[in-house]
């Protein structure tokens, strides 16, 4: 179940939302209510082990080699 961003284009607020299916045109702003919002694009992360991995590129954004503590 996918965990989408939304902006609402109303009051500005950037907020989560857990959508489930196509259900994405039912979401509201949790701040105002209302419907006038845009899914933003994000970056993609997985927990493994306890640890946040990053899905977007090999290595990690600390460090150049993907060797750095911040990696593993």
């Amino acid at each position: 179940m996918p965990i989408y961003e939304f902006e609402c284009e109303e009051c500005g607020k950037v907020f989560e939302e857990l959508v489930l299916g196509s259900n994405a045109s039912n979401v509201k702003c949790k701040n105002c209510g209302s419907q006038k919002i845009r899914k933003l694009i994000s970056q993609v992360a997985f927990k493994s082990s306890g640890k946040f991995v990053s899905a977007s590129s090999s290595g990690c954004s600390g460090c150049s080699g993907g060797s750095c503590s911040t990696c593993k």
